[in-house]
């Protein structure tokens, strides 16, 4: 069998379907969710949920969630254990990304990040694909499920924000899968998702990563500060990205009780994902692909090493600087 017939045999077992998004889901995740809460409404699953953590901050991704109608609960707000069915979509392991407990073991997994397996009854996921949504439109093209406008344009916009717009190592299949949905997106609702508004609060966030940077070599580390806005951080990562000579940077910041980070390479010797496990993996859930990768580190004992936020900003920023550069093996010299 195909492996979306394995996905829809393990669907028709149940009755509910509890699919859980990570925490601060992105266009990919949520665009995911939305194609397999059609899969399993085709396979006749009378209930099925979007759950997620964190929170939606990025305001593209509000917009999104917005225009498109989508409905979510909170993971905390949601008794998951008592759905027949538990689906993790664009993340693999509870407890890492994700504010379902560590025990938890899903029946679905459906991925494209690296990662140990989660032990779940049908899990895909392939690292060698540039984007989850890409997966979810083969499964809907071999189930020959009609896509509506809705999940068209939700999938098409997924593609673009995941790997199209940036030229991130988009793979071949991530052309042809926006080809696939294209005639029947609507354009101009994508039109408007791009010309959604910083807050305000990530407009400071990036501005203290401009005015905090530093660089070594063509590598460069800035911190968004103590920010309630945690999808500054790749948005400041993609904008320092832009700076001439730079093909490498570490965004970080403190968000509520963690610290995040958020990096991005162009240069092909470095695996962004790989440095910043070498350099933070004994400390966080931290991890990526080739050309982008984040984390989360409990403050823990940072936070009883400073009296304030700007004592504490310095503490850890001192720290995640030379972890930084000293995985990429670079010297002390830097500049602005």
């Amino acid at each position: 069998m195909s492996r979306a017939a394995d996905l829809v045999s393990v669907l028709e077992t149940a009755d509910s379907l509890a699919i859980v998004c990570h925490d601060n889901p992105d266009p990919d995740c949520l665009a995911s969710a939305l194609a397999l809460e059609a899969i399993a409404l085709d396979a006749a699953v009378d209930d099925v949920t979007i759950v997620y953590g964190g929170e939606i901050s990025h305001q593209q991704n509000r917009a999104f969630v917005n225009m498109l109608d989508i409905t979510l609960e909170g993971v905390t707000d949601t008794a998951i254990d008592e759905y027949d069915c538990l689906a993790f979509v664009d993340h693999t392991q509870p407890g890492a990304n994700t504010e379902v407990a560590g025990t938890v073991t899903p029946d679905i997994v459906v991925d494209h990040h690296p990662g140990e397996s989660s032990g779940a009854r049908f899990e895909d996921v392939r690292t060698n694909y540039g984007a989850t949504a890409t997966i979810f439109i083969e499964y809907l093209q071999t189930l020959e499920i009609d896509l509506t406008t809705r999940l068209a344009s939700a999938l098409l916009f997924a593609l673009h924000r995941e790997r199209l717009d940036f030229v991130r190592e988009p793979t071949r299949r991530e052309y042809e899968a926006a080809l696939a949905v294209y005639p029947d997106a609507d354009l101009e609702m994508l039109e408007q998702l791009y010309g959604s508004a910083f807050s305000p609060g990530t407009l400071d966030a990036i501005g203290r990563a401009i005015d905090s940077r530093e660089r070594r070599g063509s590598s460069l580390i800035a911190s968004v500060g103590v920010t309630g806005e945690t999808d500054a951080l790749p948005q400041a990562a993609d904008y320092l990205l832009n700076l001439e000579g730079v093909d490498t940077v570490l965004a970080y910041g403190i968000v509520g009780d963690a610290i995040r980070l958020s990096a991005r390479s162009i240069d092909p010797r470095v695996h962004i994902g790989e440095t910043l496990d070498d350099a933070f993996g004994e400390l966080g859930a931290v991890g990526g692909h080739h050309d982008m990768a984040g984390g989360r580190i409990e403050l823990g004992l940072f936070a009883d090493s400073a009296d304030d936020d700007d004592a504490l900003l310095e503490f850890v920023g001192h720290r995640i600087t030379n972890r930084f550069f000293e995985t990429l093996n670079l010297d002390d010299e830097h500049d602005r």
